[in-house]
């Protein structure tokens, strides 16, 4: 505490009146909904803090411009606009104690009307009236005796456990986070109210008076047999989240509320207070059903008789174009001003998980974009870099967005994120670095502008609101319009673009499925592939009602490389090479193309799939990605050389997996019903 820069009168002031109106807010909060039997401890509070609040406005009103140790500016001004701050602080509290204590004006609002109804009685039970008068009256004065009973007792410097009786966050280093019920050991009772205190874990820090209580076991004890506290989610603004049925919600409501381990990351300094659990990294842990594989796969018709997004022409001998609501391409630019993390932590991997999102539910997969940053300056995230050969896809910022919702509130979710390693315990993890959400439609029904889009960054996760990604910066900006304007400048914000489609684009995108995210530079592999799939079946089935396998390798392989990049770069690899050698003729000739992509898919990443050589894909770790690509180049190689995969399987050097029939044999509908239990 000590290490604090000295700061003036008037800034001392400023930066209690910002805790106290933080800690105003998390009353409010908590007296929306209060829980049977809470309503006279968060009257106690509000009472307390309405009393500091005029402390403080008293403190104020005696500052003098000749207190300060430095000259400061707008003196005068800053000191009247805080004082209005202070002024709308406690008119809140003002009201909340009239609301708080709205059991009792009823009470007694019921009583006089009672009593007006008796007053022909009034004189015979005059004596009564006024023994009961003094007894309430004795009451209301017992009650506030013993609120302040409990404040002496509290303030008393023998009293060292407290429990607390509402969460909170720490708003800047030095803080104790502490959630509501908690027991906390006080070391020092400071004068300004903020206490020096200790939990369970060893953890020291600051802690706020208004927050705390008295700690009874026994009271406690009772307290819990008693009372039955319903538990419902919130989100920061208070609003009640209904209970979710769908089938991400569980991943959601881990990433809002174990935030054990990003606490502890915030505490010792190592993230600012905003990052938390990444919310999209926890969907794709869930299962398939957000990744890029299961929407590359063709959808049922509700009839389960046909497919609703591949359609065969006949005419051209090939499959329909699908147009769609959603039909554009979005360019990340860069990411600015986003925090460092600690020393304590190791950053493997900085990044960008985007999908299609309507505040409420994700409507598409999760495509993530690896970005690149350079020592000099840390803060600023870019994408696409200039690279040797072909662009990795994972670094590839240029994605295609397709998707057919009729959703008025469709948009496209980005969220930030860093997966790290702590270097004391070896822990992986990953968090989220903050999010925006870019709506594609305006309130009239019409597509926002192709343009350049600068969006801030919010903290928390995509179902909270108001949370700051780096809190410290607001409550260091000053007053002044320059200084706010220098805070704005200071904000993490992300620079994307979006891109109208050109006619060929479009019709290029409108053979993709009607909702799916990706990357721009493997788009003319999934049009094969959804070539071959049509052909496969619609065209080639003797019946449409037949559900035998279909022995296809690309068909019951090439899914999996959605979710495998450098497989993706490689067949994108071997596939330049080939297009090289073809004339023009050849690559106007829309068969004569697919089936050299079924060779050279054959020569490429298909044995790569069954090799044994190839360590399993793993995100984020570098040993084991710059092992996958020496495998994956080894092999691009000797394929070259020897004008094909065969000699490199027949090898005995080489080993394989055993065989499995999946290898080769497309089961449609086994795939929907491994994804999709209901159907």
């Amino acid at each position: 505490m000590s290490g604090r820069r000295e700061r003036g009168p008037l800034q001392r002031a400023q930066r209690r009146r910002r805790e106290l109106q933080a800690q105003v807010e998390a009353l409010r909060a908590e007296s929306a909904a209060p829980a049977p039997g809470q309503r006279k401890a968060l009257w106690r509070r509000c009472m307390q803090l309405k009393k500091l609040v005029d402390e403080s406005t008293d403190a104020l009103h005696n500052l003098k411009k000749a207190d300060e140790p430095a000259p400061v500016g707008n003196y005068n001004q800053r000191k009247e606009e805080e004082e209005k701050l202070l002024l709308k602080l406690s008119q809140q509290l003002q009201k909340l104690v009239l609301v708080l204590d709205q059991d009792n004006v009823t009470t007694n609002y019921a009583a006089d009307e009672e009593h007006q109804k008796d007053s022909q009685t009034e004189d015979e039970n005059g004596e009564e009236d006024e023994s009961e008068d003094e007894e309430s009256s004795e009451e209301e004065d017992s009650e506030e005796t013993d609120d302040e009973d409990e404040d002496k007792l509290l303030d008393d410097p023998n009293v060292k456990e407290c429990i607390a009786v509402g969460n909170f966050d720490a708003q800047q280093e030095g803080d104790l986070t502490f959630t509501k019920g908690e027991v906390l050991l006080i070391l020092d009772k400071k004068a300004d109210g903020w206490w020096v205190a200790e939990n369970s874990k060893g953890e020291r820090g600051l802690v706020p008076r208004t927050y705390l209580a008295v700690h009874r076991e026994d009271v406690d004890s009772q307290e819990q047999s008693e009372e039955h506290i319903e538990v419902v989610d919130e989100t920061a603004d208070g609003t009640e989240i209904k209970k979710r049925t769908d089938s991400h919600w569980s991943a959601v409501r881990r990433a809002m509320t174990e935030n054990d381990t990003v606490e502890v990351l915030a505490t010792i300094g190592a993230v600012p207070a905003g990052f938390r659990l990444s919310t999209l990294f926890q969907l794709l842990e869930e299962g398939d059903q957000f990744r890029g594989s299961y929407f590359l796969q063709p959808e049922l018709t509700p009839s389960q008789l046909a497919f609703k997004d591949l359609v065969w022409n006949s005419e051209k001998n090939t499959i329909y174009p699908r147009p769609t609501r959603v039909s554009l391409i979005v360019t990340l630019s860069s990411c600015k001003m986003i925090p460092l993390p600690g020393v304590s932590i190791q950053v493997l991997s900085r990044h960008v998980r985007l999908c299609l999102f309507d505040g409420n539910r994700v409507l598409s997969n999760i495509h993530t974009v690896r970005a690149t940053w350079q020592p000099k300056n840390p803060q600023t995230w870019t994408f696409s870099p200039r690279v040797t050969g072909i662009l990795p896809s994972l670094l590839d910022g240029d994605c295609f967005v397709r998707s057919n919702s009729l959703s008025s509130d469709i948009g496209i979710l980005f969220e930030l994120g860093i997966t790290y390693i702590r270097n004391s315990t070896g822990e992986r993890g990953e968090l989220s670095c903050g999010w925006a959400f870019l709506k594609l439609f305006t309130s009239n029904g019409m597509p926002v502008p192709s343009k350049m889009h600068e969006l801030l960054l919010n903290g928390g996760t995509p179902y909270e609101r108001g949370v700051e990604v780096d809190p410290s910066i607001s409550r260091r900006a000053g007053s002044g319009v320059f200084h706010q304007f220098l805070t704005l400048k200071k904000q993490p914000v992300l620079i994307v673009k979006l891109r109208s489609l050109s006619a060929q684009s479009k019709d290029i995108l409108n053979l993709l499925p009607e909702t799916l995210i990706g990357s721009m530079c493997y788009i003319h592999l999934l049009i094969f592939y959804r070539q071959i799939l049509g052909d496969a079946l619609l065209k080639d089935r003797i019946s449409m009602q037949s559900t035998e396998l279909i022995c296809n390798p690309i068909l019951a392989t090439f899914p999996q490389l959605m979710d495998q990049p450098d497989l993706m770069d490689a067949l994108r690899s071997a596939w330049a090479d080939r297009e090289r050698t073809l004339k023009r003729s050849e690559k106007r000739d829309r068969e004569f193309l697919k089936s050299v992509f079924v060779l050279v898919y054959h020569d490429s990443v298909f044995p790569l799939l069954q090799s044994t050589l190839l360590p399993d894909y793993k995100w984020a770790e570098e040993e084991s990605e710059a092992s996958r690509w020496k495998a994956i180049a080894d092999f691009l190689k000797k394929s070259r050389e020897n004008d094909g995969a065969l000699q490199y399987l027949l090898s005995s050097e080489n080993t394989h997996k055993p065989f499995d029939i999946s290898e080769l044999a497309y089961d449609f509908l086994g795939e929907v019903k491994k994804n999709n239990p209901g159907v």
